[in-house]
């Protein structure tokens, strides 16, 4: 980890229970409720890999998604400074690259496009535990920045282990844990659904809401699903 986090910061790190649980559909909705209410918000996801492959039922990269609705006049390239094309690890694809990862440059990149905006919204890449480098992970990068956590989750079978894992990973590190979201949350949700979602609430003592399915064209209405206020004013 890097000494020193970077203070004044106002903002939320949004992560997960690993890849493919809604991180993206859940960051982008968060800005894009915030900036529907005239709050200028600045994006940040630090390394986006996969970018090689096709786009999944019409929903653009993560960094491009997220510089669509942040208000803060961001391009796709400021959104994610580094990008790979491989759908691998984060450490793995720089391996491939030929290159490395340098946290120090990721923690700069983050406070300059904070900089841009009265509040800021980073999502993560997997999980808290996926490295960067082989000694330095997405739980270290949200640690530096001092941001509280959101973590995605799915609402199925098998997000109870995940979540709570996930909870107990972030905690451990010191991380804030403002709430989990169960998405995509169905308007008639099973009792399994159900059972899951009154399951992590009580066992991972933390707030549980829903993110319904969304497009790209509705996520500010999705977002404002979320107890948004809530979450402002813990991370003032």
């Amino acid at each position: 980890m890097i000494h020193g986090r970077i203070l004044g910061m106002r903002g939320i790190f949004v992560t997960g229970t690993g890849t493919e649980v809604g991180k993206s559909v859940l960051a982008a909705s968060i800005c894009a409720a915030l900036a529907a209410r005239g709050t200028t918000v600045a994006a940040f996801k630090p390394v986006v890999t996969g970018t090689d492959e096709p786009m999944d039922g019409g929903w653009p990269p993560d960094h491009e998604l997220l510089a669509s609705v942040a208000s803060a006049g961001q391009k796709a390239e400021d959104v994610a400074p580094i990008r790979f094309g491989p759908p691998v690890s984060p450490h793995y694809a720089a391996v491939l690259a030929d290159t490395q990862i340098e946290p120090r440059a990721l923690v700069d990149a983050a406070r300059d496009e904070a900089e841009g905006g009265d509040f800021f919204v980073c999502e993560g890449i997997g999980g808290l535990l996926v490295p960067f480098t082989t000694g330095y992970m997405v739980r270290d990068l949200a640690i530096d920045l001092g941001l509280p956590a959101v973590v995605a989750a799915k609402p199925g079978l098998g997000t109870i282990n995940h979540t709570l894992l996930t909870i107990e990973a972030a905690r451990t590190g010191g991380l804030d844990v403002l709430a989990v979201v169960l998405t995509p949350w169905p308007d008639q949700p099973s009792d399994l659904e159900r059972s899951n979602r009154e399951a992590i609430e009580q066992l991972g003592n933390v707030d549980v809401c829903g993110l319904p399915e969304t497009s790209p064209d509705a996520l500010a209405d999705a977002g404002e699903h979320l107890p948004l206020d809530d979450w402002l004013e813990a991370a003032a």
